[in-house]
Parts: C-alpha cells; sequence; structure tokens
C-alpha cells in the first residue's frame, strides 16, 4: 500500500531536510537516525513519512536494484522540496526516468565523459585554474580586505569547463549561473519554475542559433547532438533542451560548492592540507575522502514499484525511499572513524556520486576539475588562509547555501594570503 501524505504538525519521524550548524559535517539529528538502524523513516516537508536508508550496504543495494524507481512523474515519487512541487508536471531527462529511456539517453552523452575524453581535457582545465589564480594574484590591494573564492574561483572554473564541453558561451555565464542558483535554491514551485523556464528558453534559442550558424563559440556536445540526434530524429527538440539544462546546471553548480567547501575543509584541518603539500600522490584519494565527508548533493529519493524487503523490514510498492548520502557516507560499519577527515583513507566505494545506473554521468569531469583547482590553488598559494573567523563563513550572510536545502556550499568564500 503506498504512502499516504498527511500535514501533520508533530512528525513521528525526524524531518528532513534540516539545517547544517557546520559547513562539514551532517545536521546533528541524522548520525541519531543512522543509529536506529540501517533502514529507518524520516518526514518530509509536506508531512509524508518515507523510508530513510542510512546503512551504506543496504544503500548501495538499493540503489541497484530495478525494483526502486527514479520516475518522478509516478503519482508516489516522494516530492522533497516544496520548491519541486511540479516536478510531475516536467520531464527531466537521465534523472527523472527509469530504463530502457534512461539508458538510451545516456548512450547519446556518455563518450564525451568518458576517461579517455576527460584525461584529454586536463590542459584546458590546467590553464583555466592558472588563469583565474593569475588574476587573484594581481588583486594585490584587494587582499587584505579578503577576496571571495567562490566568485573569483571556485565557481568559474567548472562554468568555464562546462561550457566549453558543450559549446555554450561562457559570455553568458552571470545569466545562467544566477538561474542555476535560483533554480536550486528557490523556496517556492513558481519561483523555481520561473528559473527553470528562462533557462529552457536559453538553451531554445541557442540551439536556433546553432542550427542557423550563427555560433559564438567553439563547438561542443551540444553541437553533436544537434548535428547527430535532433537532424536524424533520433533526439525530439525538447529532450535535447532538458538534457543541456540538466548537463549546464549540474556539471558547475555542485563542482562549484565541493571547490568552496573543500577548500575551507582542508583550511580547518591544517594536518590533512600539510599532508596533501608533503605528498602530492594523495590528491586523487583525497579527493574522494572529500567527496565522501562532504556529500554536498544530501539525498537521494526513489519510489518503490515493487515490495522489498531489507534489513528486516518491507518497503511496499509506492513507498517513498530517501538515501540521505551525508549519512550513508558515514557509515561506522563501512568506515572507521567516519567523522574524521582522514585524505589516507580508501574512500572510492562512497555514494557522493550515487550508485548504480543513475550514478553521476560527470563522475570524471568533477573528479579532474577538483584535483587540479586544489592541487593547483594550495601550491601556488601556499599561505592561503581565511580572511574572516570560521563561524562567519558558517553563519554570516556569505553561509551556507540554503538553509533547510539538501544542497550544501557556500554563497562566499573570504580569503587571503
Amino acid at each position: 500500500m503506498a504512502v499516504t501524505h498527511s500535514h501533520s504538525t508533530a512528525p513521528s519521524a525526524p524531518v528532513f531536510p534540516q539545517d547544517r550548524t557546520c559547513p562539514y559535517h551532517p545536521p546533528a539529528q541524522y548520525p541519531e537516525l543512522a543509529g536506529r538502524g540501517p533502514v529507518g523513516r524520516m518526514t518530509l516537508y509536506d508531512g509524508r513519512e518515507v523510508w530513510a536508508v542510512t546503512g551504506h550496504a543496504e544503500a548501495r543495494a538499493l540503489l541497484a536494484d530495478p525494483r526502486l524507481s527514479a520516475d518522478r512523474k509516478n503519482p508516489s515519487f516522494p516530492v522533497l522540496l516544496a520548491r519541486v512541487e511540479d516536478q510531475a508536471t516536467v520531464d527531466v531527462p537521465l534523472l527523472g526516468v527509469d530504463d530502457p529511456e534512461h539508458a538510451r539517453q545516456r548512450r547519446m552523452l556518455i563518450p564525451r565523459f568518458g576517461l579517455k575524453r576527460v584525461a584529454a581535457m586536463r590542459p584546458a582545465m590546467q590553464a583555466v585554474v592558472d588563469e583565474l589564480i593569475d588574476a587573484m594574484l594581481e588583486r594585490e590591494d584587494e587582499r587584505a580586505g579578503g577576496i571571495d573564492l567562490v566568485s573569483a574561483f571556485a565557481l568559474p572554473v567548472p562554468s568555464t569547463v562546462i561550457c566549453r564541453m558543450l559549446g555554450i558561451p561562457y559570455a553568458d555565464h552571470e545569466f545562467f549561473e544566477a538561474r542555476s542558483r535560483e533554480l536550486l535554491t528557490s523556496d517556492t514551485a513558481d519561483e523555481a519554475r520561473a528559473a527553470r523556464e528562462a533557462l529552457r528558453d536559453y538553451l531554445d534559442e541557442l540551439v536556433d542559433a546553432k542550427q542557423r550558424g550563427e555560433n559564438t563559440c567553439e563547438d561542443g556536445l551540444l553541437d553533436e547532438l544537434i548535428t547527430e540526434r535532433l537532424a536524424e530524429g533520433l533526439v525530439d527538440r525538447d529532450e535535447l533542451v532538458m538534457m543541456a539544462m540538466i548537463l549546464l546546471v549540474a556539471g558547475h553548480e555542485t563542482t562549484a560548492n565541493m571547490i568552496s567547501l573543500g577548500t575551507y575543509t582542508l583550511l580547518e584541518h591544517p594536518d590533512q592540507l600539510a599532508a596533501l603539500r608533503a605528498e602530492p600522490a594523495l590528491v586523487p584519494g583525497a579527493v574522494e575522502e572529500l567527496l565522501r565527508f562532504l556529500s554536498i548533493a544530501d539525498g537521494m529519493v526513489r519510489v518503490a514499484t515493487e515490495d522489498i524487503d531489507v534489513a528486516g523490514h518491507t518497503i511496499r510498492a509506492g513507498d517513498g525511499v530517501l538515501l540521505p548520502t551525508s549519512v550513508i557516507n558515514r557509515d561506522s560499519a563501512a568506515y572507521d572513524h567516519p567523522d574524521t577527515l582522514d585524505v589516507r583513507r580508501v574512500a572510492r566505494h562512497h555514494v557522493a556520486f550515487g550508485y548504480g545506473v543513475h550514478q553521476c554521468l560527470g563522475q570524471n569531469l568533477a573528479r579532474a576539475e577538483l584535483e587540479i583547482a586544489l592541487t593547483t590553488l594550495f601550491a601556488r598559494i601556499p599561505t592561503l588562509r581565511l580572511a574572516v573567523s570560521p563561524d562567519e563563513v558558517a553563519v554570516g550572510p556569505g553561509g551556507l547555501l540554503k538553509p533547510g536545502s539538501s544542497l550544501q556550499g557556500l554563497y562566499a568564500l573570504p580569503v587571503t594570503w
């Protein structure tokens, strides 16, 4: 039997999402939930209770189970936040569909995101990172008051890279960065819808321009899809535009948050930063550990299409399932001392990128960007430090990306050296 929605003022299970009190630790009640066992209950914003899977092994098993659906048009699919209340009316390629549709869409894109293609992009990524650090170092007169690492570095690195990969003019970055932020953090469904429609209109017009030969930037994945898929009738216009929007938003927002929060976290753990400086070979593993430790995209949701038995519980067909990444990635059954940042830890089996068929398409690109950005930043500015107290970063005007959000990040990170 499907879980029904309610609007109780006193939920019987902890509420999701909750505010973090520290940028790099989960909210206090999440570990308490995990202490009750690998499977429990949580309450969403509208009062609906869903299954919360916090065990690492159980989460990976369920994420690979075809009986859990990502189909957002399923009437029983759980709505995580008020701003996505209209999700059942929106076609969401890749993220919101199941196989075989998901596999068809993914096949169109995966060659561009493979290890070899990403490796070939590393020199260009390095050049972007070096140029941005050069520009920061030239702002010597501003350094004393602090330079915002988010706007100067963490955001433009992935924004520039994804524009070049997709074939989108970086000159438009202020527009699509602002709309992306609104889409992900708006308080209401109307505000999120307006941002989504603005992005969709922008990309639709860009496709038109490319078809007319009025390209204002180098060709990229979007051009390939227009020529090889759209022109041949293998993808329709709406699906193409929505795929481009998902790649554009996901391709810069989450990586920017990882760069800024990763920098903050390393500055707050000087022993770990010192280890990385002493042994640069640790960087790839340290990136995995930061992905595990920070879990910035905190909350995957699914709906069961059949009954599933897990950890002594039965998830019924129609039940919503929440997988809080920040808790799963700190399961003591999977990691020793999980609340400790350890750049020597082998953490590759985390679920920061998800798991199973919906595992993040851009994970190779994100890893490369993080490795290059963090390595170069600390090598070229060895005395980098916060320009404000840590508490001001966590709770001040440039604090967490959005209180009560499942996406973690920083609006601003004032640094000096």
